[in-house]
C-alpha cells in the first residue's frame, strides 16, 4: 500500500504519454508554439510500462493515460494492451479531447481499455472553436459518439468559462443525457500557460446555470472522487469538480508520471522527481525509492482555494489535467 505523509492512500496513478497537443485550448496552452519533444527524451511504452507495474504491485488500482493528447502518440492501443494484460482488474481509463477518437476508440477498446473521459467544451461551433483555438466540434462529436458505440464507460469534461460557455450548461447535461452519459463541470483551475482574461464558474455559478434547466439534488459522492455529483429528478446525474474546495485535496489519491519520466506528486505545485534513468536501467527498487520520496513530499492542499488563492505554475500538458 501507498501512502503520503498525511496517511492519504494513494491507489490511482496518471501516465502522461505526451505533451504534444493538436489543440490549443485557452485554459491549458493557448501560446504554446508547436513543438517537438526529442524521441531520446520520451520513455518508450516499455520504459513507462515498468513504472506502471511497479505501482500497481504496491497497490494501485487505478491507471488513466493522459497527455498533453494521448492519442497524438501512435501506437497507444499496445500500450493500453500491456498494462490490460498485466492487470485486467485495474480501472483503466483514458482522458482524451476526442478530436481523434472516431477512428481509435475500438481499438483502444479491444486492447483493453475501460473508460474515457472526453473534452466538449461547447456545442456551438464558433465558442468551441474558440476555446480550442481550432475547428473541432464535429470531430470531437463523432469521437464521442465512436466511444459509446465501442463499449466505453464516457463520461464528458467542461470547463465553464465567464462570457464563453456558461449559457450552454444545461444544454450540455441535456446533451449528455441523451446519449447515456455523465457530464461532469471542472471549475476552471487558473495556472500562468493559461489566457490571462479567463474567468471561471466556481460550484454555485454552475449548479444556478444548470437550475435554469433541470431540476437536481445533491448524492452522496463515491468515496475518493474528485467530482461531486447531482441527480437530476427526470433521471440520470452530472458532477461538478472543484479544486478550490477544501475537500479536493483532502482524499487525493493521485500521483503523476510525465513522458519524459517526472514523477509529480500534485496537479498543482510543479516539483517532481525523475524516474527516467531508474526506469531505462530495469531498476524497479530504484523507481519504488523516489516514488516513496516523492510521496512523502506531498503537500496537503493546493492554493487554488478562496483563503490563500494563487495560479499554478504548473504545465498541464506535460501531467494531463
Amino acid at each position: 500500500m501507498l501512502t503520503d505523509q498525511f496517511n492519504r492512500i494513494v491507489d490511482y496513478l496518471r501516465v502522461s504519454v505526451t505533451e504534444r497537443c493538436n489543440f490549443r485550448c485557452l485554459y491549458c496552452m493557448p501560446d504554446k508554439p508547436l513543438s517537438w519533444v526529442p524521441h531520446e527524451q520520451i520513455l518508450r511504452y516499455e520504459e513507462l510500462f515498468l513504472f506502471v507495474k511497479a505501482a500497481i504491485e504496491l497497490g494501485v488500482k487505478k491507471v488513466r493515460i493522459t497527455g498533453g493528447e494521448p492519442t497524438v502518440r501512435g501506437g497507444l492501443e499496445r500500450f493500453i494492451k500491456m498494462i490490460a494484460d498485466f492487470a485486467p482488474e485495474v480501472d483503466l481509463a483514458m482522458t482524451t479531447n476526442g478530436f481523434l477518437m472516431a477512428d481509435l476508440a475500438a481499438k483502444f477498446k479491444a486492447a483493453g481499455l475501460k473508460r474515457a473521459n472526453i473534452s466538449l467544451d461547447s456545442l456551438r461551433r464558433e465558442t468551441a472553436g474558440k476555446i480550442a483555438n481550432r475547428d473541432v466540434l464535429d470531430r470531437v462529436i463523432a469521437g464521442i459518439e465512436a466511444s459509446i458505440a465501442s463499449g466505453l464507460e464516457v463520461k464528458i469534461n467542461c470547463v465553464p468559462i465567464k462570457r464563453m460557455n456558461e449559457d450552454e450548461l444545461g444544454a450540455i447535461v441535456s446533451w449528455c443525457l441523451a446519449r447515456g452519459v455523465t457530464a461532469r463541470f471542472i471549475e476552471y483551475m487558473e495556472n500562468s500557460h493559461a489566457n490571462r482574461h479567463l474567468h471561471g464558474l466556481r460550484k454555485e455559478e454552475i449548479l444556478a446555470e444548470i437550475a435554469k434547466i433541470h431540476d437536481f439534488t445533491p448524492l452522496e459522492s463515491p468515496a475518493k472522487s474528485p467530482a461531486k455529483y447531482f441527480a437530476i429528478k427526470t433521471g440520470g446525474e452530472f458532477g461538478i469538480i472543484e479544486p478550490h474546495s477544501e475537500e479536493f485535496c483532502k482524499t487525493c489519491n493521485r500521483v503523476r508520471l510525465s513522458a519524459q519520466g517526472l514523477l509529480a506528486p500534485c496537479l498543482y505545485f510543479d516539483e517532481a522527481m525523475s524516474v527516467k534513468e531508474a526506469s531505462r536501467a530495469g531498476d524497479t527498487a530504484k523507481m519504488v525509492e523516489i516514488l516513496r520520496s516523492v510521496l512523502a513530499g506531498k503537500r496537503e492542499k493546493n492554493r487554488w482555494n478562496h483563503g490563500e488563492f494563487k495560479e499554478s505554475d504548473r504545465a498541464f500538458y506535460e501531467t494531463g489535467g
